[in-house]
């Protein structure tokens, strides 16, 4: 194989590699283009759910409560997919997120009947770094622990706290700290999942 070749390889595992977040960027900067009207019409909404527009149980995860929110979980989903997202392909990294979101979704529909409405990538973006990590537990390394360390610090601390100090004011409204928690459930969930089903074809 020649250095030219070598390079192609390289560059198309690279844009596989980004090919996911790229995707959930791009589909949240649409929605945010489209403007009020685009944001009220995709976020998870109770009320219009109930009545039957149940794409916004997917498309609510992909809405942002303004351009700060959204850059900040962009900064937050390249940090994510950095650090974790080799650690599955991105057939396998589908049902994952499908999982986290549905996770979500079901535990706000569920047991949170009072909760209106919710915007942002925050709840799945816990859910996909859980899942990550998942996958190194075997053989834990020291990163591993900080950040397994730190995620459950955080959680931890939202749930009897409350939002980290200047999260609201950094994403320009509330933050459902719950969202938090359900995502990194669904990330348990959705590696588990992965993990049966590659055990399923293996033993085919």
């Amino acid at each position: 194989m020649g250095l030219h070749e070598s390079n192609e390889i390289n560059k198309t595992s690279l844009a596989s590699l980004w090919l996911i977040p790229a995707i959930f960027i791009g589909v949240s900067v649409a929605i945010m283009l489209a403007g009020e009207a685009g944001k009220e019409l995709l976020r998870y909404d109770r009320v219009w759910i109930g009545q039957g527009e149940t794409w916004r149980l997917l498309s609510g995860h992909f809405a942002h409560l303004s351009w700060s929110h959204l850059g900040l979980n962009s900064v937050g989903l390249v940090l994510v997919w950095y650090l974790i997202g080799p650690n599955y392909d991105n057939r396998s990294w589908l049902p994952v997120t499908l999982v986290v979101i549905a996770t979500i979704d079901s535990a706000f529909w569920f047991l949170h009947p009072e909760l209106y409405w919710y915007v942002g990538m925050s709840g799945m973006l816990h859910g996909l770094l859980v899942a990550g990590i998942a996958t190194r537990l075997r053989s834990l390394d020291l990163e591993t622990g900080i950040l397994l360390v730190l995620l459950v610090a955080k959680i931890g601390y939202e749930q009897f706290n409350g939002p980290v100090p200047g999260s609201e004011t950094t994403s320009g409204g509330p933050v459902v700290v719950d969202a938090h928690l359900y995502g990194a459930l669904g990330g348990a969930l959705g590696a588990l999942f992965t993990t049966i089903r590659a055990k399923s074809r293996a033993s085919i």
